[in-house]
């Protein structure tokens, strides 16, 4: 990729955990450049996100996500260097949308024809910077009457994963529409998927890691790969529980609440044969399915037949339990380091902590920041590209 594309990513306090990371972390691992900025911060600074999810109460709930770190910087920014900007949702765009420099900057990408992609109450800034007139958009539905008094043609979202395109501008109802809101992107930037079509299984369990389910899941439904979630002894529209953890200065992860995750599909119906990879994330969920004997078959039955599998974190407990990391060089989270050792493994260390390894058919990772790296090297063992 003699040109590669550059996107910017408007970030800010209280961003929607899911509407930055994912995007952020995708766009990477298919070979965009992400820079990711907030006004009034500087590159190694953080951004607080909120957990944002309907439930049974009258709107979405918020609870504490992930602590998002900037790598650019906002002053620094110039629009005419990127080839298009993400604005995710969440809390932060009702300040952002106060900000005159964050309106100049959307002006002048706009004023550009640079591609843009806004998410659910991103659309304020959208409205406020008054670059919607006259243009089809969705939202979250409580954006709404904002942006039908900034004169914009309101697209009721059938479904919150509802996504509208006019021209150079791509809009999403929320997170559950990144897939689509993500491949939409890509695919205006000039970017090709081959190798698509992929069937994947998704290991799912209580308290598995928000991030380590939602980014990938949703980066290889991007990539137009059919992603199928299971847990043991759940059915498809049950929901799992996930944990936040996350690096704040102790001396290990400290753990919050996260999304439910909806599971698609049923594990008792699950079949090795039926699928071209296998994808493990971590968390707290490994402990407990490592006992399970459905599991372990399972997941003898992907090694063996030498189809691609990945695993991250604490994933790693489960390939240790079921025999399978007998010869194999990969690495994990750090406290997982006797279970990978015990199970017969090489340990390589992973310095840094977004450091990511392949073994043969096996893709192993330390934790959520490699990310990028892991989704990219688990898609050239299932032979998916993006081409720009």
């Amino acid at each position: 990729m003699a040109n590669p594309k550059k996107v910017l990513l408007l970030c800010g306090d209280y961003v929607e955990d899911y509407e930055v990371m994912v995007p952020f972390q995708a766009l990477l691992a298919f070979g965009v450049a992400v820079d990711a900025v907030c006004p009034g911060k500087k590159a190694g600074d953080i951004c607080r996100t909120g957990i944002h999810q309907l439930g049974a109460h009258q709107t979405y709930s918020e609870s504490r996500g992930h602590n998002f770190s900037l790598n650019a910087t906002f002053d620094e920014v110039e629009a005419g260097k990127y080839d298009g900007l993400v604005i995710p949702g969440g809390r932060a765009p009702e300040y952002l949308a106060n900000d005159k420099s964050v309106l100049e900057l959307v002006k002048k990408f706009v004023s550009c024809k640079k591609q843009i992609a806004s998410i659910c109450h991103g659309q304020l800034i959208l409205a406020a910077a008054d670059v919607v007139n006259g243009r089809k958009c969705t939202a979250f539905p409580l954006v709404k009457p904002v942006l039908i008094d900034a004169g914009a043609h309101w697209v009721e979202p059938e479904t919150m994963a509802s996504c509208v395109v006019d021209g150079n501008l791509i809009t999403g109802a929320t997170y559950e529409g990144h897939p689509e809101f993500i491949r939409l992107f890509v695919k205006a930037l000039g970017g090709n998927i081959t190798g698509s079509g992929k069937r994947i299984l998704f290991l799912c369990g209580d308290f598995m890691e928000d991030y380590e389910v939602a980014v990938p899941f949703q980066s290889l439904q991007a990539l137009e790969c059919q992603v199928d979630s299971v847990c043991p002894k759940k059915k498809a529209g049950e929901k799992c529980p996930t944990a936040v953890h996350d690096f704040e200065g102790d001396q290990t992860y400290s753990e919050k609440p996260g999304h439910d995750f909806v599971l698609n599909s049923s594990f008792e119906d699950v079949s090795a044969s039926s699928y071209d990879g296998l994808v493990i994330p971590g968390g707290r969920a490994p402990e407990y399915l490592a006992l399970d004997n459905e599991v372990i078959k399972l997941v003898k039955e992907f090694m063996e037949s030498k189809k691609p599998v990945a695993s991250i974190c604490h994933g790693q407990q489960i390939l240790a339990a079921a025999g399978v990391l007998k010869g194999k060089k990969c690495t994990a989270y750090p406290a997982v380091k006797l279970n990978v050792v015990l199970g017969g493994a090489t340990w390589l260390e992973p310095e840094p902590i977004d450091r990511c390894f392949t073994d043969g058919n096996l893709v192993t990772g330390a934790a959520w920041p490699g990310h990028p790296e892991f989704i990219s090297q688990f898609m050239a063992l299932l032979g998916v590209r993006v081409v720009f």
